[in-house]
């Protein structure tokens, strides 16, 4: 096996309140890509990304935290690595490019700035549908009209994987 292949890394964009679908599914998707050996990005700043983080380091995955200031957070942050930034909302740039795909679970006006930027950088979006929030009409409605890249909706867990497979961002077991 060779150790220097960079892993598959998948950015958590959105925000869900706890109690919702949404914030479950979150903390589900998380656990899901540190399963598969993927990294999760993730800023922690909504409920639903914290939960994801937390529920990727729970399944020993690994989490990368890129947070708007300029100094580190508390040492209880669920993350692995922490990339603090100073840019303020100029992180929406670093969080929309860190992902090999963007996973889309809710979200308001920040992240449909994150999504805009992932869609110009050619960033596949996995938006989270069904369960409220903006990522519900992202299938039908993507920033603008050049098919950029590719949008997969999902409604659990099991769909996800599905659209992760799809894009080849989980590797064989070797």
């Amino acid at each position: 096996m060779n150790l220097s292949i960079r892993r598959p890394q998948v950015s958590i964009l959105g925000s869900a309140e706890p109690g919702s679908d949404a914030y479950e599914l979150a903390a589900r998707a998380g656990s899901l890509l540190a399963k598969l050996g993927i990294t999760v990005v993730s800023g922690c700043g909504s409920p639903a990304t914290r939960v994801a983080a937390e529920s990727a380091i729970q399944a020993g995955g690994l989490v990368v935290s890129i947070v708007p200031p300029g100094q580190m957070p508390p040492s209880d942050w669920p993350a692995t690595v922490v990339i603090p930034c100073g840019m303020g909302d100029a992180r929406n740039l670093l969080m929309a490019l860190a992902g090999d795909a963007c996973l889309v679970i809710g979200g308001r006006a920040g992240t449909i700035s994150e999504v805009c930027l992932a869609w110009l950088h050619q960033r596949p979006l996995l938006p989270l549908v069904d369960c409220g929030g903006w990522s519900d009409s992202l299938p039908e409605h993507p920033p603008d009209e050049r098919q950029n890249a590719p949008i997969l909706p999902w409604r659990s867990s099991e769909e996800l994987e599905v659209q992760l497979r799809s894009l080849g961002l989980v590797r064989p077991v070797s």
